[in-house]
């Protein structure tokens, strides 16, 4: 959306640190991650949920719309969120790796993981720093196309594995 708007993106891994650290770099206007978190560098570099509500409601505010009516003018999407247990003798990297050579005719992203982009969707995988297990986030259209770009990405992943 950003890009549509002639603004630009960019990507920083997982965490408030690499987005602030990324926003600096880039004398970015806004930021945030996928959790909902907001980051508006005029207020200040941390994530502030009022400062995102205040934007939201002065935005609403000024164009006279309802939410309804806001929500409307953007393409639905719905996030599917998986995980595959890791067992120690997996080589998560390799299997990163991997993923991200077999679709590399796709807009893929290893700045946190593997994220690939296609023209309607995208999964993003990633090792957790907290507990023995890879992330699968996919996002598409409805739940269903999103669930199964989620089972395709996990049966890849169990086919390298397997090997």
């Amino acid at each position: 959306m950003t890009e549509k708007h002639g603004g630009s993106y960019f990507a920083a891994a997982v965490g408030e640190v690499n987005v602030v650290n990324q926003m600096k770099a880039q004398k970015a206007v806004i930021g945030g991650e996928g959790n909902g978190g907001v980051i508006f560098p005029e207020s200040h570099y941390g994530r502030d949920a009022l400062v995102g509500i205040g934007l939201f409601l002065t935005y609403l505010a000024q164009k006279g719309i309802k939410t309804s009516e806001l929500r409307a003018t953007f393409p639905s999407y719905v996030i599917s969120k998986n995980k595959i247990e890791l067992s120690a003798n997996l080589n998560v990297d390799l299997i990163l790796s991997t993923v991200a050579e077999k679709y590399i005719d796709q807009q893929v992203n290893t700045i946190d993981g593997v994220k690939i982009d296609f023209p309607d969707r995208w999964i993003h995988l990633r090792k957790s720093n907290t507990e023995p297990i890879i992330r699968i986030y996919a996002e598409a259209p409805n739940e269903e196309e999103a669930n199964t770009l989620a089972q395709q990405i996990i049966q890849v992943i169990e086919e390298i594995a397997a090997k």
